[in-house]
């Protein structure tokens, strides 16, 4: 059966694991991909992965604090803990690091 177009659904109908099935977990460990370096900069800071050449512009200081705290804590959840980052915007950083682990600049830690 073919697949319905996302653009094309009512978002009511959407199914969210069958657009985006590998969803971050905050209670699981993630750390910065091994190839991937962080440049920091004035409006927040590079990361640029060595391995597949993608660059991204991370401009928040806060979720580049995550990032760099990210191999330190047992979890997402606590790292964002550890950065004292409130509950009101721990969904946004949350998107954020999906849409880096999209990119392959974070990854789940084993």
């Amino acid at each position: 059966m073919a697949q319905p177009n996302p653009a094309e659904l009512n978002p009511t109908e959407l199914n969210p694991t069958e657009l985006n099935p590998a969803e971050l977990n905050p209670k699981e460990p993630y750390e910065l991909h091994p190839q991937v370096s962080l440049r920091p900069e004035r409006f927040g800071a590079l990361a640029y992965h060595f391995g597949n050449r993608k660059l991204s512009f991370v401009k928040n200081a806060d979720l580049l604090r995550v990032l760099e705290q990210l191999d330190q804590e047992p979890s997402v959840e606590a790292a964002l803990d550890a950065m004292a980052i409130e509950e009101s915007r721990r969904p946004g950083f949350i998107k954020a690091l999906e849409t880096l682990e999209e990119s392959e600049m974070v990854r789940a830690r084993s």
